[in-house]
């Protein structure tokens, strides 16, 4: 992702989400990243008119996707704020999830949790050599941007960041949607996996600061290269 704004459109789910394309898909991803935004914005973002928004909003209402509330600032009518719904959630792209989810729980029933976690770890061996090999010959920082953008491709709506808390020189990753929420909500153990992953490929000490599983609006990890930098 680029400049706050979505760019991977990957088809949704969702019965309920049948015929949403072009402006309504870029409007739910926008509200996704943004968390709240107002018609004008909306309006400019897309490059549409206001009453073209309001038409799209007004369709996404309807379908119980998106919500909106009034915000009085100062003098004048009230504007209007357009947040998703609880509901949304379940148009966004869960890869592997139902299957995988399935899988976890007969692996825990039969193996326990070491079963889990062995499955995990192994899945993640496999991810590693893909994202290795678009990796292994950048610097640290391109390292990050690289990694973003493809998790951005697999539909986590990543983007990367420099870490600009004061005398922190390292980097954010951050994801604003998880496509195996309904995997890790079961088996924490996944996102634990996940951490390991990144710090092995970007040889760093990273910090999860907020995780989607544990009801934050955004999975961030706080990156630190480590001081021998070699990959």
């Amino acid at each position: 992702m680029s400049d706050n704004t979505p760019s991977a459109l990957s088809p949704f789910e969702n019965p309920v989400a049948e015929g949403i394309n072009g402006q309504k898909k870029k409007i739910l991803w926008y509200l996704k990243v943004m968390q709240q935004a107002g018609l004008e914005e909306l309006a400019n973002t897309m490059k549409i008119t206001r009453m073209g928004a309001h038409k799209h909003l007004a369709d996404l209402q309807k379908r119980g996707l998106v919500e909106a509330s009034e915000s009085r600032t100062g003098v004048g009518r009230p504007k209007m704020i357009y947040r998703l719904s609880p509901q949304s959630k379940t148009v966004f792209p869960k890869s592997y999830a139902s299957i995988a989810t399935y899988s976890l729980d007969f692996i825990e029933k039969n193996m326990g949790k070491d079963g889990v976690i062995k499955m995990l770890r192994e899945r993640q061996d496999d991810l590693f050599s893909l994202y290795y090999e678009r990796l292994k010959n950048l610097n640290f920082g391109d390292r990050v941007k690289e990694l973003a953008k493809i998790r951005d491709e697999e539909g986590y709506i990543a983007e990367s960041k420099k870490n600009n808390s004061k005398g922190d020189s390292g980097h954010v990753l951050l994801e604003y949607n998880c496509p195996i929420i309904h995997i890790a909500e079961k088996h924490w153990e996944a996102c634990r996996a996940e951490t390991e992953l990144f710090e092995k490929l970007l040889y760093a000490n990273i910090e999860t600061t907020h995780r989607a599983a544990k009801g934050d609006l955004v999975c961030r990890f706080a990156i630190k290269e480590k001081k021998d930098g070699h990959l």
